[in-house]
């Protein structure tokens, strides 16, 4: 199975994003997402400027580089982005919206399914497929069951990509959580998402940890962590295992799953995670909680 990057869902200072690319083209990924999902008032980096980025890195690396557009297009200005990366003529695009993928199907291009869009059987696999679709991020609530259920019930499918770490994008809003938090309007937020590079964690009043608040996002508390099932995976036809970014150790994970598709034991540094959604049990399930 290949290994791919996620878009970063954070808000990063423009050098730290740099950098943390740099870092990755050293890594032995196969596959670079990169460009805006979640918040278009974003401006550390323009729709020009990933363009400009992900250029350098197609030049780089014969790794593959996949341009990622917003999940909530809420404005002309958004549209006018999205326009941006679908227009590059170069690079294969991730459509997190549907209006996205119009564009693209219009276009005569073929694209991405981002996990943002809700696909969960044979029938709407075949329909994006019809549209251009030629790989699909499953959702990260589906099941390891549910998963082989669909792909066997598909004449053709395409190339099938898990959500195997990372704090799993669960929810959208119109709203920005990260400015209500701090009292601030969403027209006025002060872009202050960029304080906090791993997100706002949000706990019950028993004290759990439940969700991360990412501006207009909402997200585990905790990474899904796929490593221990890397064989049931490479097992149901799974062909790349997505790892979404995060603000530290992320050449580790990368390490880690990476020396799973060259089967070497799974590494006991990268243990902490949930996978309560793929075993079909509530998400926030643990891993060494399903193992007692």
């Amino acid at each position: 199975m290949q290994l791919a990057l996620g878009p970063v869902q954070y808000y990063w200072p423009r050098g730290d994003i740099q950098q943390f690319y740099a870092q990755m083209l050293t890594t032995p990924l196969d596959i670079i997402y990169l460009g805006e999902v979640v918040c278009g008032k974003r401006h550390q980096l323009r729709a020009a400027d990933w363009l400009q980025l992900a250029r350098e890195l197609a030049a780089l690396s014969d790794k593959q580089i996949v341009l990622s557009t917003l999940t909530l297009l809420e404005s002309n200005a958004d549209l006018n982005w999205v326009r941006k990366i679908c227009d590059n003529g170069q690079l294969l695009v991730e459509a997190n919206d549907m209006s996205v993928v119009q564009l693209l199907s219009e276009a005569g291009l073929t694209f991405v399914c981002g996990p943002a869009i809700n696909i969960y059987n044979q029938h709407a696999l075949a329909q994006m497929m019809s549209l251009g679709m030629v790989r699909w991020t499953v959702p990260v609530e589906m099941s390891a069951r549910q998963l082989g259920e669909v792909l066997a019930a598909c004449d053709r499918k395409p190339e099938v990509e898990v959500f195997a770490y990372g704090h799993m994008p669960l929810a959208y809003s119109a709203r920005c959580f990260t400015a209500r938090h701090l009292g601030l309007d969403k027209d006025s937020c002060g872009y202050r998402c960029i304080e906090f590079p791993a997100g706002l964690p949000l706990a019950s009043q028993e004290e759990q940890a439940l969700f991360l608040i990412n501006g207009i996002q909402t997200m585990s508390a905790e990474p899904v962590n796929l490593l221990h099932h890397y064989a049931e995976m490479e097992e149901l036809g799974v062909d790349i295992l997505r790892l979404s970014p995060q603000w530290q150790d992320m050449a580790r994970v990368v390490s880690a799953f990476d020396g799973a598709r060259r089967g070497e034991p799974c590494r006991e540094d990268l243990e902490k995670g949930v996978d309560g959604y793929w075993r079909a049990q509530p998400g926030l399930e643990l891993i060494a909680r399903s193992r007692g």
